[in-house]
């Protein structure tokens, strides 16, 4: 599809026009729009739940492609295999379901299964990575290739630095479960959310990481950032590592606040801040 709105696959919300967009049905025919891609020599972006992501024009000049249809779901006895697209939420509150933990402290994670991984997405202490059994992929040569080893780290990992791979579905392990005393702890987590996170206003969860030993939302309310305004953009009062789209912001409004907080924060605390968030152009 030529010249598609991006506003509602962004959590942003941001309004953002792709000259391209496909919803592939299946590797095949994703495999003929990536060579389709390679053959005309444009760029592309692989996009999830549209969380984490910031689009920095108003005009993306290449080729989005969202992975909805990649959902499968296979479970067996100590292990799942979930295709990249399938929704993470989703995903835990069905396992817990079915008395199946190991994979709780993902229940609010906005995002898919491939995302998490491409960012090693985690919350409580725990992160996806130590939970990989392995992961199908397509590599750079547009070949299914099977990673069983890979590097990850704190909101990264070698398919977020590596960006030329592109995630089919994940072989993850998981672990017998009580499943109401999974869901009473997605239940009060779900409410720790919503008491400490801006969720009446579009944004893409954390902006930073947080540095060793400090969080980022205090550096940023120490320097009296909160409720800092560019635009339509805004510093969260709620929760200062979260930037909201008040009133129509655009990428650059949020790219430029980000900018005056790492500045800010580097000049008073001596911190370089690191976005967690991607910046895509």
């Amino acid at each position: 599809m030529k010249n598609v709105s991006l506003k509602k696959y962004n959590t942003y919300k941001l309004n953002c026009t792709a000259k391209e967009f496909y919803i592939p049905n299946d590797k095949e025919e994703l495999l003929q729009i990536l060579k389709y891609i390679k053959e005309n020599n444009l760029k592309y972006k692989i996009i999830g739940g549209g969380s984490n992501i910031i689009f920095a024009e108003e005009v993306y000049d290449g080729v989005i492609i969202k992975l909805d249809n990649f959902n499968n779901l296979e479970i067996g006895d100590n292990y799942i295999t979930v295709g990249s697209g399938y929704n993470v939420i989703k995903l835990v509150n069905l396992l817990a379901n079915n008395n199946i933990g190991g994979l709780d402290f993902a229940s609010g994670i906005p995002g898919t299964v491939g995302g998490m991984i491409y960012n090693n997405a985690g919350a409580y202490g725990e992160e996806i990575g130590p939970h990989v059994i392995e992961i199908t992929v397509i590599n750079p040569n547009l070949e299914l290739e099977i990673i069983k080893k890979y590097s990850y780290g704190y909101r990264t990992s070698f398919f977020k630095e590596n960006n030329n791979y592109i995630i089919l579905e994940v072989k993850l392990k998981i672990t017998p479960g009580n499943k109401e005393e999974i869901l009473e702890i997605i239940k009060e987590r779900k409410n720790k959310r919503i008491e400490s996170q801006p969720l009446n206003y579009p944004s893409a969860g954390s902006v930073f990481r947080n540095p060793e030993g400090n969080f980022a939302g205090k550096l940023i309310e120490d320097i009296g950032f909160k409720g800092k305004k560019i635009g339509g953009a805004k510093v969260s009062e709620k929760h200062a590592n979260f930037i909201v789209n008040e009133n129509d912001a655009t990428g650059k409004d949020i790219i430029s606040l980000i900018d005056e907080i790492k500045k800010e924060v580097k000049d008073k605390h001596n911190i370089d801040l690191v976005l967690e968030q991607e910046i895509v152009k």
